[in-house]
Formats: C-alpha cells, structure tokens, sequence
C-alpha cells in the first residue's frame, strides 16, 4: 500500500504570513491611518480586487513587448482580469463610470491589497496593503498637492515616526520630460529614460545603475540583464550632469526648455502653499524623483526613511520609498467622454510596517487575556458565570477548552500565550464564595498567589492588567 504523500508547508516568494505582535502593529497603523484620511476630508472606496484588463491596462512592465508582465492576469471565459497593482487605475474606472453622482472634487481614501508579479526582495512584496488619498477634479495644484504633502507627514507622525526619521521629496515630471525634448530622445524611448532616472535611489542603483540603464544593458548581481535605451554618450552625459543638480535656483540657470521651467514654476508654487502649514520643513525637492508609473505628467513625490532596517539575516538594508505619488491628468481621460485630471499618494503599509517593527520607539498595545482555569468539572457553570463577569466589564478572558484539564497543563498554556493572571478556584473557593488569582507575571518563587471575597474580583484583575 502506498504511503500518503505528506505536503510541505510553504508559501511563494513575495507572499508572507503576519501574526502576533506584527499584526497587531498593522492593524494599529492601519486605524490611525485611516482616522488621519478621515481628518483631512477624505471619504471611502472599496473597489473589486479584479478589474477588466482592458480598463485597467498596465503601467508597470519593464518589457514592452509583453505589457502585461508585471501583473496577475486571467481569463475568465467571457474577458480578460486582472488583479489590480494599484489602486489608482480602478479609481481612474470608477470615476469614469459614476462621474455624474460624484461631487466637482472628489476626495476619496482607498485601503486595500494589491497584486504585483514582480522580483520580491527586502520590505518588497508580490501582495501588499497600499492606503491611497487621491483629489480628483480641476482643482487648484498647489493648494491640492500641498495638502497631500501635509496629510503624509501628519500621517507619519501620528503613525509613530518623529519628523527627522523620514523626508517627502517632490519633483515635477514636466523638468525631465523638458530636458529629454532638448536632447531629441525618440518618444519609444522616453518611458525607459523616466524608469531608469526613477531608480537612482532605489537600493543597488545609484548613478552607475541609471548610467547602465540609459545606455545599451544593466547587469545586476544575480546576472539578470535588463535592457537599456540605448541613448548615446551625449544624452546619457547630459542626463547624469541634470541628476547632481539639487538646487532649484540652480536648475533655472541650467535649463531652458519651457515645459521645464513650467515645471520649475509649479514647484515653486507648491512651497508657496506649503509654507502656510506646519509641515515645510519634512519637503525636499529631488529632481530625480519622476515615478516609475508612466501616468504621472506632471508633480511627482515620494517619502524616504532617514533610517535603514535590518531584514531577516540581520544587514541593514535601504527599504525605498514608504509613500509615494503624483499628479495624473489623463489617467482617467483614458474613458470614453470623460477628461478629469487627478493627484494622488500611496503608503506603502508592510513596507512602513516591516522598518516600525523595528523602532524601540514603538509601543504595541497586546493586551492578554486572562486564563479561567477548570478545576473541577462539576463546577463549569460557575467558571462561565467568572467569564462572564469578566467580559462584561471588558476585562480580555478566556477559559480552559482542552479536554485534559490538569493545572500544570493549564499554567504551561497561559504562560505560551503570556496571560497576566489565572483565575484558580475549586470546591473550597465557591464554598466560601471567594476567588483565587495567580500572577503569572510575578517573580518565580514568589508568592504570587492571593485569595479574597469574589465580589473584589474586578478590582483585584486591574491590579494585574
């Protein structure tokens, strides 16, 4: 007879399991920063986690001759889906489809997962949680821009960080798309050029990299070759002397082209407005910031941890940007009859969430509950009449199920799942209608044990929670 086959527990690379305290901090995140969303005026969506592919299109892939390489895509026997990689494109569809209901600007938060089919790596996940605040409408850009300035660094904070642990940079799109109409790179190309600048702070890159990526190939450590745009010596030198530029005074001396310089005004304005609130001080332009998302055209940002974070061999690496977005103006034209441009950002959750594990600065409330130990079975409605009380002055309690209710089976179990205290009583306690409780917090060898009147009993637990 053969043997069943046994399966080996495991998960995909990009995939991961959260539990115990770093779910507990995920939840945490995600309540405040959902609150903050709330804060600043902005109301929730929730969209399918399936889109039509053909309204969802792709804005990920490196490879242009297979667009869809970078996402989940299926067929379902009537179309083509996808899994979204982002929540701006299904806001893109929904606006589209129920522009007449929605207001001249719409506000709207979005907390969802999302699906990429892409290399995973440190703090990089093929399904992740994105929390995204997008203003759709013709609406002011300055004013609309700064204000989602605003909401990251008050999100952040409230979040835990203190305000030298992270930098928004902001860029403008229209600077570099000015630059490269200087320097007559084939429109083909102008996507490879904008990925390529996009990756000069992205960790393994720097200068080189993007050198690498704007000439003919670039290899990286583990031998894989992604394919450059082929520029000549001149571009690419042209392009590298733009990326040391980090002055906007300095900019303006450099460039002329007038899609750059409005893209140079737009940033002026936007630290016009930014001025008037609190946060100015945590934004910093970077003219290398362009997106890598080929929607973007025109105010481009992204949020950076002034701090490194250890992945799970214990080296420090650089986890990227936290937060980031921009400004799309066609996203949504894309739609029959509809032309609305739009400015949005995305916290990246488990990647804010895989550095604040990290953080000592970082309190997680874990409350444990209280063990109901069984020591006799004739006594269960008793022991539940203890649960209830607990429960209903919401005191966290739990009694003991396993069938096998010896009391050092009991201890060993509350003290895996770091329970506070155990209510111990038997026949002589309910007799005398007393409680006994044990502090399972307490310093080994001492007596950590104390009988009283079960009416103190509430009293008593707070002592110990």
């Amino acid at each position: 007879m053969n043997k069943e086959k046994k399966l080996i527990p495991g998960l995909p690379s990009g995939f991961e399991d959260r539990w115990n305290k770093t779910l507990i901090l995920k939840k945490r995140l995600l309540k405040v920063i959902e609150s903050n969303f709330i804060k600043y005026g902005f109301d929730p969506l929730e969209t399918p986690s399936f889109e039509i592919t053909e309204n969802i299109g792709s804005f990920l892939a490196e490879d242009v001759s297979n667009p869809m390489s970078d996402v989940f895509s299926f067929n379902d026997g009537e179309k083509n889906i996808t899994l979204r990689y982002d929540l701006s494109s299904p806001l893109a569809r929904f606006v589209a489809q129920n522009n007449q209901e929605l207001p001249s600007i719409y506000k709207r938060y979005a907390i969802q997962n999302v699906f990429r089919n892409e290399k995973s790596g440190n703090a990089r996940f093929r399904e992740f949680t994105q929390a995204d605040c997008d203003i759709v409408g013709n609406v002011n850009s300055a004013q609309a821009n700064a204000e989602l300035c605003n909401l990251v660094a008050s999100t952040l904070i409230k979040c835990g960080l203190n305000t030298d642990q992270f930098t928004i940079n902001v860029s403008n799109r229209k600077i570099i798309q000015g630059l490269i109409q200087d320097l007559k790179v084939p429109e083909d190309k102008t996507i490879k050029v904008m990925r390529a600048i996009d990756k000069l702070d992205k960790p393994g890159f720097g200068l080189k990299g993007v050198e690498d990526l704007l000439k003919k190939e670039r290899k990286d450590k583990s031998g894989a070759i992604t394919k450059g745009a082929n520029l000549n010596e001149d571009q690419v030198s042209q392009i590298l002397d733009f990326l040391k530029i980090q002055d906007l005074n300095q900019l303006k001396k450099n460039l002329t082209n007038p899609l750059t310089l409005e893209g140079i005004k737009e940033l002026e304005e936007l630290f016009e407005v930014l001025n008037f609130g609190k946060y100015a001080d945590q934004v910093r332009t970077n003219f290398t910031i362009v997106r890598g998302l080929d929607y973007y055209d025109g105010f481009c940002v992204e949020t950076n941890l002034n701090f490194k974070a250890k992945n799970n061999k214990g080296k420090e690496v650089d986890i990227g940007s936290i937060c980031s977005g921009g400004q799309y103006n066609k996203l949504i034209s894309r739609f029959k009859g509809v032309d609305i441009p739009g400015t949005g950002v995305s916290i990246g959750v488990d990647r804010l969430l895989f550095a604040m594990t990290q953080l000592d600065q970082v309190e997680i409330d874990q409350q444990k509950p209280v063990i109901v130990c069984v020591m006799d079975e004739k006594y269960l409605k008793n022991y539940y009449e203890i649960l209830e009380t607990l429960r209903k002055n919401d005191i966290y309690s739990e009694i003991f199920l396993d069938s096998k209710k010896n009391l050092g089976k009991q201890l060993t179990y509350a003290n895996k799942r770091q329970c506070p205290v155990a209510v111990i009583c038997g026949e002589n306690e309910f007799k005398d209608n007393k409680i006994t409780l044990k502090n399972l917090l307490g310093i080994k060898g001492e007596n950590n044990q104390s009988t009283f009147p079960k009416e103190d009993l509430i009293n008593e637990i707070k002592k110990y929670i």
